[in-house]
């Protein structure tokens, strides 16, 4: 693959072999036809037909979701059937310009009424069409045909409008594959990610409900796991000992207790209230539920948070790590929810609700066992997550420097 200078009607990267300028094609002219889906309601999947919605399609991959396929109520012709070589757009509502490449392997598939279907001439590489939907020049084109109205649409012949730069059919041909071949290495690499979540949730319910049981290094079980109310294990502490500049804490389920210029949290604060701010110490969990999913969040870092929150210290020795999982278990939450039953949604847990909870509690040895085998598939999944990135980094650079 060469650079090019983008003195002339081509991208900066190219293929060695290939010298022509580019010509610029509207979506119209690359299809035999555009027209709409059929206006039918879903029905329970009848082992067949399927019915694709622009729910169907996923936002991130742009890949039909199979996963709760459903049916086309009423009389099925043919000419909602989805082919190949046609590619089907959103045309109403906050998803407008998402767009679905027709595959095989998607079975037989009938559209529905809020897409757009073009089908792509044989002589254009669908491919190729398709993924010109997936550039920012797409995108800012979609975000200004979508601005005309409160409601974002975009009709059929607006869609035919859309120009883009193609070059001749054997270097679409060229491009096509090998960004295809990134999109599949995209694809294997969330479905390995998926695949380490599901085990991971797995091994923490075996684990949690002791249906798994690790041993010691001498090859022998641990002992009997011990119960000990929440209040045994953990005390509530309020420390405002501070002079303010501890960074304040953003309390998360996703990313647990952070600081938030890490997430981009903006929330402005008066010098006067922070005054007020708790100090978090890293091991401390913080009680934060406001949902029932666990509402207890882990700290990895010292900081300040709201006095709303109630901070959580051990009383006696623990692997915080163990806990830190075990409060994020299904085990867990189905204790909270027994507990909290008949309390208003929403509400947030006391200490002392939480006092009331019985908590299991391994010796210090299993502990510690249990929290590095479970960090060992966290580890993993991390290093996943990063090849991942690399994957979607290498395809956004393309995208920005294949085409015109």
């Amino acid at each position: 693959m060469t650079e090019k200078l983008k003195s002339r009607n081509f991208p900066n990267l190219r293929f060695p072999g290939f010298e022509k300028e580019w010509n610029t094609r509207s979506l119209g002219e690359c299809s035999e036809f555009l027209d709409y889906g059929m206006n039918a309601s879903a029905i329970k999947f009848d082992g067949e037909n399927r019915y694709i919605r622009i729910t169907d399609i996923d936002e991130s991959s742009s890949k039909y979701k199979p996963e709760f396929p459903v049916s086309p109520a009423g009389n099925l012709t043919d000419k909602y059937l989805v082919r190949e070589n046609d590619v089907l757009f959103a045309r109403t509502g906050a998803s407008t310009g998402k767009s679905y490449l027709y595959n095989l392997d998607d079975g037989k598939l009938y559209f529905a009424g809020f897409l757009i279907r073009a089908r792509i001439k044989k002589v254009f590489n669908p491919y190729f069409i398709f993924i010109q939907t997936q550039t920012e020049k797409y995108k800012r084109w979609v975000k200004l045909m979508s601005m005309r109205s409160g409601q974002p649409g975009i009709n059929s012949q607006e869609y035919a409008s859309y120009c883009f730069e193609a070059p001749n059919r054997t270097e679409q041909d060229k491009i096509s594959t090998f960004l295809s071949d990134i999109d599949s290495r995209i694809h294997t690499q969330k479905k390995i990610i998926d695949d380490l979540k599901l085990l991971c949730k797995g091994v923490m319910y075996k684990l949690f409900t002791q249906k798994l049981r690790l041993k010691n290094e001498q090859k022998v079980d641990f002992s009997k796991w011990k119960i000990k109310f929440g209040n045994e294990i953990f005390e509530s502490v309020t420390n405002k000992n501070h002079n303010s500049d501890l960074p304040i804490l953003a309390i998360t389920q996703e990313y647990g207790a952070v600081p938030r210029d890490l997430i981009d949290y903006k929330i402005s604060v008066t010098d006067k209230s922070v005054e007020s701010y708790k100090i978090v110490e890293i091991g401390d969990f913080i009680i934060s539920l406001r949902s029932f999913q666990g509402g207890i969040e882990y700290s990895n870092y010292k900081g300040i948070c709201s006095p709303a929150y109630i901070i959580l210290k051990n009383k006696i020795p623990i692997n915080s790590q163990f806990y830190k999982y075990f409060l994020k278990s299904e085990s867990y939450i189905k204790l909270l929810n027994k507990k909290l039953e008949g309390i208003r949604d929403g509400k947030m847990i006391s200490y002392s609700y939480f006092s009331e909870i019985e908590l299991p509690f391994p010796s210090l040895e299993e502990q510690n066992k249990i929290a590095n085998f479970l960090l060992s598939i966290y580890e993993k999944i991390e290093t996943e997550k990063k090849i991942l990135d690399q994957y979607e980094f290498q395809k956004k650079y393309l995208l920005a420097n294949l085409f015109v």
